[in-house]
């Protein structure tokens, strides 16, 4: 690659970087304008944990998350990845390793957060946890399963991949992933979020059909996010650990509460199974997957740094990592 064309593709990555830059700023400032005018007019809303969702998640999905798609548009070149059909099988196929993927890095990620709350010597805040296991049910599921994969899709697989694929399906891929990671702004959510944006990318790229990867996205927040927390919230837990403790206390405690201790039991099985099937269908399938160059190819040695190391991606990178930071540090 010569220094010309190395030059103009540093150049493409720093304003798809810089846009997404300024669309975290407005993300964020709206968010922050909006609290504090509900705060100085009528804070006690804020104490409604369902009011303060609504009140940070409609505005982002309705407001900032358009105009953000809207200025991507507006100043990053793309072309449209040609379309390709995805059978239900494949469809399958891929919820289920995504599955297997989000439970395993969501270990990863629990695991970084207990050492790094070990060290600071308190334990670092989950809020997505808090939020899903406090928020009313119907609320998630109209923002976690509805708004949020159709706007997340679109802003961070369609127009990421459109605009970087010329660099070939691999950058493209991880951009996705990697940008998709650092948005969700806390360590928690960073590990398992930049491996269902790595899965949902490839998806795109071999499909050029941002819906499969809409429904994708769906049916994975409805069940860590709905289903997860409705199953959970049937068995009361931590009378649950009491009661492991004494043999005959745990006899009464399940057959008082069968239906519910089945349910739960089924779930967690259920569960298990996908993981495993997930792994199995992941080494099975992983021969098949293969990402081809693009018109534009990148030297190895330079990737990183061409695709990150630049303003635009460098500033999104590092509000994104402050609000990781902050968040460890709360």
């Amino acid at each position: 690659m010569d220094h010309e064309l190395k030059s103009a593709t540093r150049s493409h990555f720093s304003r798809l970087g810089l846009m997404y830059f300024i669309g975290s700023l407005i993300i964020y400032g709206l968010q922050v304008v909006i609290s504090l005018i509900v705060n100085s007019t009528n804070p006690d809303l804020l104490e409604n944990i369902n009011y303060t969702l609504l009140i940070m998640m409609l505005p982002t999905y309705c407001i900032a998350m358009p105009l953000t798609i809207f200025l991507i548009c507006k100043f990053v070149p793309a072309k449209q990845i040609e379309k390709k059909k995805m059978s239900v099988g494949q469809w399958i196929v891929a919820f289920i390793i995504s599955m297997a993927g989000m439970y395993l890095s969501n270990i990863i990620g629990l695991i970084l957060t207990q050492v790094i709350g070990v060290i600071k010597g308190n334990p670092v805040s989950n809020a997505m946890v808090d939020i899903s296991t406090s928020t009313n049910l119907w609320l998630n599921l109209v923002i976690m399963v509805l708004l949020a994969p159709v706007f997340e899709e679109i802003l961070f697989r369609k127009l990421i991949v459109d605009s970087t694929v010329k660099y070939g399906e691999g950058t493209a891929v991880l951009i996705s992933g990697l940008m998709f990671g650092l948005f969700h702004g806390n360590l928690n959510q960073f590990a398992y979020a930049f491996v269902l944006g790595v899965i949902f990318a490839f998806v795109y790229v071999k499909t050029g059909t941002i819906r499969y990867t809409i429904f994708l996205h769906m049916a994975v927040n409805f069940i860590g996010s709905v289903l997860s927390v409705w199953v959970i919230g049937l068995v009361d837990l931590d009378a649950l650990e009491m009661a492991s403790g004494d043999p005959e206390y745990m006899m009464e405690f399940m057959t008082t509460h069968l239906p519910q201790f089945a349910a739960y039991m089924l779930y967690m099985f259920a569960l298990f199974g996908l993981v495993i099937a997930g792994i199995i269908l992941f080494f099975v399938n992983k021969k098949k997957v293969h990402l081809n160059p693009g018109e534009i190819s990148i030297p190895k040695g330079s990737r990183f740094s061409t695709a990150v190391i630049n303003v635009g991606m460098v500033l999104y990178s590092i509000f994104w990592i402050a609000m990781i930071v902050i968040q460890i540090l709360q």
